[in-house]
């Protein structure tokens, strides 16, 4: 469980990032247990929410619409509320025109602890912008679905960071001219950082940094080239998102193969790895030893009598014998 001053605003650190040298590198996470394991391995000062990932973990359904507004609220307030770093989250088109996405953008902004959100400019339902069949508003009506929720962002919290994205690259009939045209668009709208989603490759990648005039964001996945930080800040991005629900679909995938194969030899062999992981003491990494201090602290001391005669894991490892009402063992 974080532990965060209220004066300390997630919002002004996102901002601050952005006017950092270099780029930043943002794992994207889809619940919030992978935001809490990006808190025990450290080292990170930006996270994302993936639309698809949440999505897949939450509905077992593909980045194509199925989500919906309060969903991803529900769950970006979750994630949010349990990374220590600052947090952006995926508002997919705003859920509707300019007008609904007003309110989309006042979920986000005043119900939740994150520090940003990117909209996109998709017709609804959208899908995810590295597979064919994406097609893109007219740039005037996406022009003013930014600008309302920038507008929102305005009115709520001017600290709050907008980044809008544009799929007109790989929508179809599009192209990296339109996509480009687009970005500059959505800055002038009052965006605070540019994602032009789905370039092919580096030529393309070094063209938008030169050819947009803003703060701008990559996603380092799918069609789009894996480009080193350092390259993308020659460019001109701030930056860089790497997703992280593969990673997990991957380890689940082996284990219960193995399981499959194995039977319980898999899960013993497991567990006698994972107890020497640094993650490897599950209560602690969860936050129950807290939860356990927290009662000694604050419950009647004749209640915590429990932790004396109880079996399980105290807080600092497992208790395997107790002592009965009788006083014998």
């Amino acid at each position: 469980m974080r532990s965060k001053s209220v004066t300390t605003s997630t919002r002004s650190e996102f901002r601050d990032l952005l006017e950092r040298d270099g780029v930043v590198l943002a794992p994207v996470v889809h619940n919030a247990l992978a935001a809490q394991v990006i808190n025990k391995v450290g080292g990170f000062d930006l996270v994302g929410i993936s639309g698809y990932g949440v999505s897949l973990s939450a509905l077992g359904l593909p980045d194509a619409g199925y989500i919906s507004m309060t969903e991803m609220v529900d769950l970006s307030r979750t994630i949010a509320e349990t990374a220590d770093a600052p947090v952006f989250a995926d508002a997919d088109t705003g859920f509707g025109n300019a007008v609904t996405a007003r309110r989309t953008a006042r979920q986000f902004i005043q119900y939740t602890d994150l520090a940003g959100l990117f909209i996109e400019d998709q017709v609804s339902p959208k899908r995810c912008g590295h597979v064919s069949g994406k097609r893109v508003l007219p740039m005037k009506e996406a022009v003013g679905k930014v600008r309302a929720v920038c507008d929102v962002r305005d009115e709520i919290d001017p600290e709050f960071v907008i980044i809008a994205r544009t799929d007109a690259r790989g929508a179809a009939n599009g192209s990296l001219a339109d996509a480009i045209k687009r970005g500059n668009a959505y800055y002038e709208a009052g965006a605070d950082v540019i994602f032009i989603e789905g370039p092919t490759n580096e030529a393309e990648v070094e063209r938008i940094g030169r050819e947009v005039n803003a703060p701008l964001k990559y996603n380092q996945t799918g069609v789009s080239p894996f480009l080193h930080t350092d390259t993308l800040a020659k460019y001109g991005f701030s930056i860089a998102s790497v997703t992280t629900t593969r990673v997990a679909i991957v380890a689940l995938y082996d284990h219960l193969a193995s399981l499959r194969d194995s039977g319980i030899d898999a899960e013993a062999s497991f567990r006698k790895d994972f107890l020497k992981h640094e993650v490897g003491d599950l209560h602690k990494f969860s936050g129950m030893s807290e939860v356990m201090q927290l009662e000694r602290a604050y419950i009647p001391e004749e209640e915590q009598s429990k932790y004396d005669t109880s079996i399980g894991h105290d807080g600092e490892a497992y208790r395997t014998e107790y002592v009965t009402e009788e006083g014998g063992e």
